[in-house]
């Protein structure tokens, strides 16, 4: 850990500079102070205590965050009652079914009714050759923060899909999860067959999902099986899996789409602050950590902006493209990946990792990744702190999709003030 701080708070130094000189005389005394300080920065223990205390890659499986629906919620209910209506290993059934409305022509179907739905048996049969193991974080369209980060194991979907033999007329796949016997609580998502059937962009599989963090998927995180769809947001996800259609419909029949969101929007970057002081003295350095979502397009840096309340903000820039952003340290990967892990070891296999286990390319896409800076000590007044990624084709968040029904990508604001 402490070369790794090292070097973030030298890189810091550096960086540093140019931004504090554009802030006229309260920059240069700033800049002042960060000089004779400079030697002593390394080792600032604000620094290095915030990065220490930073959450583990992978979220502890009791720590995921759930916005699950239903009333009650399914993954409430009792043991007996998971037993009686499949949510459990041992009494899963999937149905996979020609869409009633507009069927697509397939071979075979699998039904409850002439006992021949697919169950979990089954789907550890195909697993045993096709199974896959990716990292996600998966977070909700709506809310501003992930709601967790995994490792994700299951059978890619095609696999299943090729089962049912069709032929012909199939544009779509929609699906539902168990929701309490009550048509009016259904959830359903969609997702266009060639999605399912190819993974374009060195994207990993649309899986039937059965173990998280190399463990079998618990009913609050939506097993026995779910769907989890590697670049979408977690709407597309469905939990407690139970019914599969095959459809000629020839465009989207999520539930979501009637709250006026974009229901094909994939995940975007953004970043956010972990640990910030509220308070801190005149000329005392800041120290901050944060996460970035690298969404469909990752991340290539994360930037922070510190302004003084008191100072006019350039008229009409309303994402702070001229502010005099400056350059956080992305964190290199962890030496422990947290999680609940057994033995803290990756699952063997896993997309995007090399066989000794350490990542190919960092940050990962589709994943969550830690930065921290120090900022130099500043005079007394009222701040406002922002942060942003900047993703690999170069767009600043939140653009490209600035628009809130695709996802979240607002740029963060928190206050900090200096006092003595």
């Amino acid at each position: 850990m402490k070369p790794s701080v090292e070097r973030l708070i030298a890189e810091h130094v550096a960086l540093s500079r140019r931004y504090f000189l554009s802030l006229g005389a309260a920059g240069v005394a700033a800049l002042k102070t960060l000089s004779l300080q400079a030697e002593d920065s390394i080792e600032e223990p604000a620094l290095r205590e915030a990065i220490e205390k930073l959450e583990p890659w992978l979220t502890p499986l009791a720590d995921f965050r759930d916005v699950s629906r239903g009333k009650p919620i399914p993954h409430s209910l009792s043991d007996e009652k998971k037993a009686e209506v499949g949510m459990t290993r041992d009494t899963w059934k999937l149905e996979v079914l020609k869409d009633p409305e507009k069927p697509a022509r397939v071979r075979n179907e699998f039904k409850k009714s002439d006992n021949t739905a697919f169950d979990f048996a089954a789907l550890m049969k195909l697993a045993e050759k096709h199974a896959v193991r990716f990292p996600k974080v998966m977070t909700c369209l709506n809310i501003g923060c992930p709601l967790g980060m995994g490792i994700w194991e299951g059978v890619p979907l095609r696999e299943l899909i090729w089962l049912a033999q069709p032929t012909e007329d199939l544009r779509r796949v929609f699906y539902y999860g168990y929701h309490n016997e009550e048509p009016s609580q259904m959830f359903r998502s969609s997702m266009p067959v060639g999605r399912i059937l190819e993974d374009p962009f060195d994207l990993p599989p649309v899986i039937l999902c059965y173990k998280l963090n190399g463990q079998w998927l618990s009913s609050e995180r939506g097993g026995p099986v779910r769907i989890v769809v590697p670049e979408a947001y977690g709407f597309k996800s469905i939990k407690w899996l139970s019914h599969l259609f095959l459809s000629n419909l020839h465009s989207a029949n999520d539930t979501y789409a009637g709250g006026n969101n974009d229901v094909d929007s994939p995940l975007k970057s953004f970043a956010a602050t972990l640990s910030h002081p509220s308070t801190v003295k005149p000329g005392q350095p800041i120290a901050v950590t944060g996460y970035a979502q690298a969404g469909i397009s990752s991340v290539s840096k994360v930037q922070v902006f510190i302004h003084n309340n008191e100072a006019p903000l350039v008229s009409g820039d309303k994402y702070f493209s001229e502010a005099p952003w400056v350059d956080a340290k992305i964190l290199p990967p962890p030496v422990s990946w947290g999680g609940d892990l057994p033995e803290d070891r990756l699952p063997p296999g896993t997309l995007g990792f090399d066989a000794a286990g350490q990542p190919k390319t960092w940050p990962l896409r589709l994943s969550k990744v830690h930065w921290a800076i120090l900022l130099p000590g500043l005079p007394a007044g009222k701040y406002t702190l922002r942060s942003r990624t900047i993703d690999e084709k170069g767009h600043a968040q939140p653009m490209p999709r600035p628009f809130r029904k695709s996802g979240h990508a607002a740029i963060e604001q928190v206050s900090i003030e200096v006092k003595a």
